[in-house]
């Protein structure tokens, strides 16, 4: 009966540990495309700061 109970929360720590990798690779994703979203705008201005210039 306790072997059960022990399968049974090694079981639920291993799905809670499952979770807890994908929601940090979901926000780790996410921050990387803001950052991608930063460069490009930065580039963006960049590009028409030196097309004024010219």
């Amino acid at each position: 009966m306790i072997s059960l109970q022990e399968d049974l929360a090694r079981a639920q720590m291993a799905a809670r540990l499952g979770e807890a990798q994908e929601m940090r690779r979901g926000h780790q994703l996410a921050r990387a495309r803001r950052l991608s979203r930063k460069a490009e705008q930065a580039a963006q201005q960049a590009r028409l700061a030196l097309a004024r210039a010219l």
